[in-house]
């Protein structure tokens, strides 16, 4: 199999001319006949037991060449792909020129990956996010715990206050007769909470445990329900109980309860230490998404939207994938949140579009810069696989080849080199 001329048709087309020699091709026909001399009769043979030379000598001696170049194609449009030094992003056509048994020739019309460009990616001047460690935060955690630590009591000698939850029992109705959906009975209602229209929590303040009442709102116009957008409605109240949250008091003993340490002293201190590091995660990730958007507005070239296309596809499958992981298919979750498959490639869109610009980039980066994995670094990454998905290196190198590996490493190390050549301030 060899490239016989790749010829520009237009920006990332061209069109190859491969030969197929007469070897492959041989050994291609033979497959093409295993699999097919079962479906062919023959008088004086059973079926599936016709010798290949009949058969041909009946139908044709090209009648299995079909089958057998649709086998060749995609081997022998890689190698001459690689052979011109393009990366096929599709296939746009297939067109075969000549064929025997000696081999035969194709033509293909393919859309291939850019040739970008990229300039200024050193020295990137990139503002850290803080990750000092104030008081107040370390306060706020520590009301963030004892929330987690309350209680809800229940509070009889007083009325209803916003920050309560109360326990409701209600029926909605519009120019007096009851709609649906707005009924229901021991609801728990956090008072100020924002959970329902306006205007329905606010008239509940003020009510007493036990007491029947009835509130009058007005539904917005951009209420979801097309029927009650704008209707003024009318809820029969009836209230059952109204409750607070009792949070712990910080001492000790609350300490104690919560963690590992023993005075307030000490859990402020590990908080300190457990805030600071989530901060410098976050400055982490904000730096990488920075000298993203820096890189990505330094990339020159057209990139075909084939390209884009694929990698919503590939998110799509992901996608699929995460669903099925949780027992729900994409079929379901499209049922569930009436959307269009459609509707999802294009919500998917601009990330594909990212990701695509941003792989480009920094295999140009890595071109530009002779990055190579090393054997060791691959070695590593087949570990690191292997432990991942619990299997063996040897096992993950059956199924990704080394070449994809040592792709993927060299795209990250263009990325770390960039980090590291940034100006951080």
């Amino acid at each position: 199999m060899s490239l016989k001329s790749s010829t520009l048709k237009e920006t990332n087309t061209y069109e190859v001319e491969v030969s197929v020699d007469g070897e492959t091709f041989k050994k291609a026909i033979d497959k093409a006949y295993r699999s097919q001399v079962k479906k062919i009769n023959v008088p004086g043979f059973r079926k599936g037991k016709a010798p290949r030379a009949i058969i041909e000598k009946m139908y044709g001696e090209d009648i299995f060449f079909e089958d057998a170049m649709q086998d060749c194609y995609p081997e022998a449009l890689e190698n001459a792909s690689k052979e011109a030094g393009l990366k096929i992003v599709s296939v746009k056509s297939l067109e075969a020129l000549e064929a025997s048994k000696d081999g035969f020739t194709f033509k293909a019309e393919i859309v291939v990956e850019p040739e970008i460009e990229i300039k200024d990616y050193k020295g990137i001047e990139i503002e850290k996010i803080s990750t000092d460690v104030t008081e107040e935060m370390i306060d706020e955690e520590i009301e963030s715990v004892r929330n987690r630590n309350s209680r809800m009591i229940t509070v009889e000698d007083r009325a209803a206050e916003n920050g309560d939850t109360v326990v409701i029992d209600f029926e909605g109705f519009t120019d007096g007769v009851a709609f649906e959906g707005g009924k229901a009975e021991n609801y728990n209602l956090e008072l100020g909470s924002g959970n329902f229209i306006p205007g329905f929590e606010e008239k509940i303040v003020g009510h007493n445990t036990d007491e029947e009442f009835t509130i009058d709102v007005t539904f917005p116009e951009e209420y979801q329900n097309d029927e009650l957008k704008g209707k003024d409605a009318e809820f029969k109240i009836k209230l059952h109980e109204i409750k607070v949250k009792e949070l712990p008091e910080v001492d000790d003993d609350f300490v104690k309860d919560v963690s590992e340490k023993d005075t307030v002293a000490e859990y402020r201190e590990e908080l300190k230490e457990q805030i600071a590091h989530r901060l410098e995660h976050e400055a982490e990730h904000d730096i990488e998404d920075k000298l993203t958007k820096a890189v990505l507005e330094k990339v020159e070239g057209e990139i075909p939207e084939e390209m884009y296309e694929s990698e919503v596809n590939n998110m799509l499958r992901e996608m699929d994938m995460r669903l099925r992981s949780q027992g729900m298919d994409m079929a379901t979750y499209l049922k569930y949140t009436g959307m269009e498959t459609d509707a999802v490639k294009e919500m998917y869109k601009p990330e594909a579009e990212r990701r695509v610009k941003m792989r480009l980039a920094l295999e140009k980066i890595a071109k530009l810069e002779n990055i190579t994995p090393s054997e060791e670094d691959i070695e590593a990454e087949y570990k690191k696989m292997g432990e991942s998905y619990n299997m063996t290196a040897d096992q993950v190198r059956e199924v990704i080849p080394a070449e994809s590996i040592s792709e993927d490493l060299a795209v990250q190390q263009a990325m770390d080199l960039v980090k590291k050549e940034a100006k951080i301030k």
